[in-house]
C-alpha cells in the first residue's frame, strides 16, 4: 500500500525545483522589462518558504543546532563566492589586473579604507553604547561590494545599453578583490579588541595582522591562486590541442577550478576567496578561454542556480525577529543606520576620487558607480567569520562578556543592512525606470489627447507600424511601411510617440495610398507609429 514519504529531502528538492521553474517561466518578464534582481525574488521566496510563513523550508531542524546552522551557511557562503569570483576573473579582459592597477589602487586603497571607516563612525554614533574598536569590527563585515548583488547592473539589458563596458569591468574587478580584502580590516580590530588592555598588547596585534593576515592569509592566497589558474591554464591548453578534452569538461573547467580552490584554502586557512578571483583573471589571463566560451550559457547557468538557492538560504536562515526583538539596538535605529550606510558609506568617497578613476566619465557615472555597491553574500560570509572568532575569545571557560555583546550587535546589524541592500538595489532600477519614463508617458497621453480634440474623430481605417518590423494588412499579405508613398487624394494622420504630426505640404492633411495588396475600396488614412520596444 502506498505511503507518503513526506520528508525534509523530498519537500527541499520540490520546493527549491517548483520554485526555479516557475521563476524560469517569467524570468524574462522580470529580470529584462521590470529589472527586478534575481537576488530579491529568491530572498522573498525564502521568507515565504521559512519557518515563520509556510514552514516548507527548516534550516534548524536540517543542522540540528544553532552552530551547526552557522557553520552550514558559512560554508554555503564561500562556495558561492568562491564560483563567482573566478567567474568574474575569467569575465575580465586579457591582463586587465596589470592594465588597471592604478584604477584598482585607488578602490582598494583610500576608497575602500574610506568606506570603512566612515561606515564605523556611523555604526558608532547609531548603535547605543557600542565601543568603536566593536564599531571597527563590525564596519569590517560590510566594507566589501558584493559580486552577486552587482550582477543587476553588470547583466543584461539594461547594462547593455546603460553602463558602458570600461565601467562594467572596474566594478567587476572590484567587486571581485575586495571581497578578499575584507580581512586585513576585520581581523585589524578582532585582534585589537582581542588583546586591548593586554601587556604588549599592540605590539602583538600588529605582529599577527602584519604576519598572519597580511603575509599568510593574503599574500599566500594571492600567490597561491595566481599559480594553480596559471597551471589550470597551461595544462586545458595542452589537452585542448591534444583532443583530450571534450566540451563539456571545458566549460566546466573554471567551475570546478572555483571548487578545487575552495577546498585547498579551507584546509590550510588561507584566503580562498581573494585567490578564487586572482585564479579566475590568471586563467583568462591571455583571453583564450574567455572567448572561447563567450557564447555559451554554462556558466551563466551555473551562477544563476547559485544565486537563486543562497538568497532562498538567506530568506530562510534570516533572524527576522531579533530586528525588532534584540537588546542593543532598535528597529528605528536600524532603520536611520542603514539610509546612512546606504547614502555615505560609498558614495561621497567615489564622487571625490572620481578624476583618478578614468572608467569613470562624469559625474553621473560616479554617482550610479558610488551608489550601487551592494552589501550582500561577502557581508554574510564575514559575519559568520567574525562570530567564529569571537567564539574563542572565553574567560573561565565562558565567552567574554564583551564578545558575547559584540557578536550580538555584528548579527543583527549585519543582517539588516544585507536585507537592506538586497532590497534597495534590487528595487532601484525599476523605480528609477518608472520615474523616468512615467511623466514622459503622461506627458505624451496628455498631449494626444489635445491633439485629437482639436482635430476631431477620425473614422478611417488605422494602420499600425512598430518601428520598422513588418506587420500583416488587413488581407494577409505583408506590407513594409516603407512602401507606402504619400499622394495628395486623401487625409493622413501621423502618431509617432503618441505626438500628432501635421503634413504642411498638402494643406491640411497628408495621404497615403495603399499598397498593390491593399483590398478595393480601402485605404489608410490614419498611420499610428510606436518606438521600438525600449
Amino acid at each position: 500500500m502506498p505511503v507518503l514519504a513526506i520528508t525534509n529531502f523530498n519537500i527541499v528538492c520540490s520546493v527549491l525545483g517548483g520554485f526555479i521553474t516557475l521563476f524560469g517561466l517569467v524570468s524574462y518578464l522580470f529580470k529584462e522589462r521590470f529589472y527586478l534582481s534575481e537576488a530579491l525574488i529568491s530572498l522573498l521566496a525564502g521568507v515565504t518558504f521559512s519557518p515563520r510563513v509556510t514552514n516548507l523550508i527548516r534550516p534548524l531542524e536540517y543542522a540540528g543546532s544553532e552552530a551547526n546552522l552557522n557553520a552550514i551557511t558559512l560554508s554555503f557562503s564561500r562556495l558561492v563566492l568562491g564560483v563567482q569570483l573566478v567567474l568574474a576573473g575569467v569575465q575580465l579582459p586579457s591582463r586587465y589586473l596589470q592594465k588597471e592597477w592604478k584604477s584598482l589602487a585607488v578602490l582598494l586603497g583610500p576608497a575602500m579604507t574610506s568606506m570603512w571607516l566612515v561606515s564605523s563612525l556611523i555604526i558608532w554614533a547609531v548603535v547605543p553604547d557600542l565601543p568603536f574598536l566593536h564599531a571597527l569590527a563590525v564596519a569590517a563585515c560590510i566594507t566589501p561590494t558584493d559580486p552577486i548583488l552587482s550582477n543587476t547592473i553588470l547583466k543584461g539589458k539594461f547594462a547593455d545599453r546603460n553602463v558602458p563596458k570600461p565601467l562594467q569591468n572596474i566594478i567587476i574587478a572590484e567587486s571581485g578583490a575586495n571581497d578578499g580584502l575584507g580581512y586585513p580590516f576585520l581581523f585589524l580590530a578582532l585582534y585589537l579588541i582581542n588583546y586591548n588592555g593586554q601587556e604588549h598588547g599592540v605590539s602583538t596585534t600588529l605582529g599577527l595582522w602584519f604576519g598572519d593576515t597580511w603575509g599568510y592569509t593574503i599574500l599566500l592566497s594571492a600567490i597561491y591562486g595566481a599559480v594553480v589558474g596559471w597551471l589550470a591554464k597551461e595544462l586545458l591548453h595542452w589537452a585542448e590541442e591534444k583532443k583530450f578534452v571534450d566540451r563539456e569538461s571545458f566549460l566546466v573547467f573554471a567551475i570546478a577550478l572555483a571548487l578545487f580552490i575552495v577546498g585547498t584554502c579551507g584546509m590550510i586557512g588561507s584566503d580562498d576567496v581573494l585567490a578564487c578571483f586572482v585564479a579566475g583573471n590568471t586563467f583568462t589571463w591571455d583571453d583564450w578561454f574567455r572567448i572561447e566560451t563567450l557564447d555559451d550559457s554554462l556558466q551563466p547557468t551555473i551562477d544563476m542556480l547559485l544565486n537563486l538557492s543562497i538568497f532562498i538560504w538567506y530568506g530562510a536562515v534570516c533572524p527576522w525577529e531579533t530586528f525588532t526583538e534584540n537588546s542593543v539596538v532598535s528597529i528605528y535605529r536600524l532603520i536611520l543606520l542603514g539610509i546612512f550606510i546606504l547614502l555615505l558609506r560609498r558614495l561621497p568617497i567615489l564622487f571625490a576620487l572620481r578624476k583618478y578613476i578614468h572608467q569613470i566619465d562624469g559625474r553621473r557615472q560616479a554617482v550610479f558607480m558610488g551608489f550601487f555597491g551592494p552589501i550582500g553574500v561577502s557581508a554574510i560570509f564575514y559575519l559568520y567569520i567574525t562570530l567564529d572568532f569571537l567564539e574563542t575569545l572565553t574567560v573561565d571557560g565562558g565567552q567574554r562578556d564583551d564578545a558575547r555583546r559584540l557578536g550580538e550587535v555584528v548579527k543583527v546589524v549585519v543582517w539588516f543592512l544585507a536585507i537592506c541592500s538586497n532590497v534597495v538595489h534590487g528595487l532601484s532600477i525599476p523605480v528609477g525606470m518608472v520615474g523616468l519614463y512615467l511623466p514622459r508617458t503622461l506627458s505624451q497621453a496628455v498631449e494626444a489627447t489635445a491633439n485629437d480634440e482639436r482635430f476631431g474623430p477620425i473614422s478611417a481605417p488605422v494602420q499600425v507600424i512598430f518601428g520598422r518590423r513588418r506587420r500583416k494588412d488587413l488581407d494577409g499579405d505583408a506590407q513594409d511601411s516603407q512602401e507606402s508613398s504619400p499622394s495628395p487624394t486623401s487625409p493622413l494622420l501621423s502618431r509617432i510617440g503618441g505626438t500628432i504630426i501635421r503634413d504642411r505640404n498638402f494643406g491640411s492633411i497628408a495621404s497615403i495610398e495603399a499598397g498593390p495588396s491593399t483590398p478595393p475600396n480601402l485605404s489608410y488614412s490614419r498611420i499610428i507609429s510606436f518606438p521600438d520596444d525600449i
